[in-house]
């Protein structure tokens, strides 16, 4: 495990208290200095916080890395190779925000941390990872790469214990079935996205039926909004983030147009957070047109037919993603919903993160795997077979461990229409415990 060295350094320094702290100085990380001085260091978050749960690290809890970005920026601690990796090892889930009393935004904190680190060269992403977020703007490039992708896959180039450690599906899908959009004028528009739709465009397909079943008339993306930039922003480029913000806004219309349906919660969240990204009114506008697809249905749930007579109603756990559950807030509207043809199990883990935040299997395998160990734990404990989550990352990594696991829409789907969610994976159970 990492020393504490650096955090037990930073616990002594005196942060400087700027005449106007709401105005980024120029400082080492350029932070916010009344976003940096909310935490009062409670310690209220430990519980809270995946990677402070798998090493009992202070340096690797909310308030450790505060302490640390504090004695950065008075100029009382360089930013060393403990430092970056302190940073590093934050899976950026924000369970920490939901339960500060003080309400302490560590997600901007964060990402400003590691866009400073980026931009310094103090960060450097590991090769494969900085190559592929240069290719997620280019929609058509990543449709053909996932492709080849998955023809490696079937002939054996990809080893089956490489994608199951990556997370990575267990069978890439070679072709997709198109998407089609409502003529017309119409009322929502689906956010399709860029890994999402290259890997898991079925639930993008269960969602257009649930919606369509309910009314509604479903519009797809223009070229331009193939990413939404969370990736970008988890590995500390916002500059690209910003690209790709704003070429979704301008794709989808700018500041006025139908609802915008997201059922990724990364991706949802991202979309969200434009205002914030950009600073521009064009972009909060768009970001008031922006739902999770959990959102939108519980507002039409009286639009959909009941289950079919002599249905079963599936009995599954609900894993909340946790850009939907610490970022958005919007977790509650996904059972409004879903509970319409389900039985719904809670976890008893508060919602606590399944370490697959970002491309954190990738840079953090050790911890990514030890933080979903616990959250297998709590789907154990619920003795549900089946478990819902509303991101692909998040089905994805679970998936590749052996749980089965799908998007909500598509239990919904399942009910109404009588389809049935592709796996997502098939590991064997040795994976499972990591």
């Amino acid at each position: 495990m990492v020393s504490n060295h650096t955090a037990n350094k930073a616990n002594t320094a005196n942060p400087a208290n700027p005449s106007n702290p709401s105005i980024k100085r120029d400082t080492p990380l350029r932070l916010d200095a009344d976003l940096l001085n909310a935490c009062v260091s409670c310690g209220l978050c430990l519980p809270h916080c995946p990677t402070y749960r798998a090493t009992e690290e202070e340096s690797a809890s909310p308030r450790g890395r505060i302490t640390a970005m504090r004695a950065v920026e008075a100029g009382t601690l360089a930013i060393d190779d403990d430092f970056v990796s302190f940073m590093e090892r934050c899976v950026l889930c924000r369970g920490c925000e939901t339960a500060c009393p003080s309400g302490v935004h560590f997600g901007p904190l964060m990402e400003g941390t590691r866009e400073a680190l980026s931009v310094s060269g103090h960060l450097r992403p590991p090769r494969v990872l900085t190559s592929g977020l240069g290719v997620l703007r280019f929609h058509r490039l990543v449709l053909a790469g996932s492709s080849l992708l998955a023809i490696a896959q079937r002939a054996r180039l990809l080893p089956p214990s490489l994608a199951t450690k990556l997370g990575l599906p267990s069978r890439i899908p070679i072709r997709r079935r198109r998407l089609s959009a409502d003529t017309g004028a119409v009322d929502t528009v689906l956010f399709t996205g860029c890994v999402m739709d290259a890997w898991q465009r079925t639930v993008h397909e269960a969602t257009l039926r649930v919606m369509r079943t309910a009314g509604a008339r479903v519009g797809l993306p223009t070229a331009g909004a193939g990413c939404c930039g969370a990736l970008h922003v988890h590995a500390g480029k916002l500059d690209g983030a910003k690209d790709l913000a704003r070429s979704v806004i301008d794709a989808l219309g700018g500041a006025t147009g139908p609802i915008i349906v997201v059922n990724s919660a990364g991706c949802g969240a991202a979309l969200k957070h434009y205002g914030e990204l950009l600073r521009t009114t064009e972009a909060v506008a768009f970001s008031l047109r922006v739902q999770d697809i959990g959102e939108w249905l519980a507002d039409h749930v009286d639009a959909l037919p009941a289950a079919p007579v002599g249905s079963t109603r599936p009995r599954v756990a609900v894993s909340d993603p946790c850009h939907l559950r610490h970022v958005q807030r919007a977790h509650l509207p996904v059972r409004v919903a879903l509970r319409q043809f389900a039985e719904v199990i809670e976890l008893d883990d508060e919602g606590r993160c399944c370490g697959a935040g970002g491309s954190y299997q990738l840079t953090q395998p050790e911890l990514a795997e030890e933080i979903r160990a616990q959250k297998i734990s709590a789907i154990e404990r619920s003795g549900a077979l089946r478990v819902v989550s509303g991101n692909p990352g998040c089905t994805m990594w679970l998936g590749a461990a052996g749980v089965d696991v799908c998007h909500p829409v598509e239990i919904i789907d399942e009910v109404l229409h009588g389809t049935s969610p592709k796996p997502v994976s098939r590991p064997s159970k040795e994976v499972r415990h990591g």
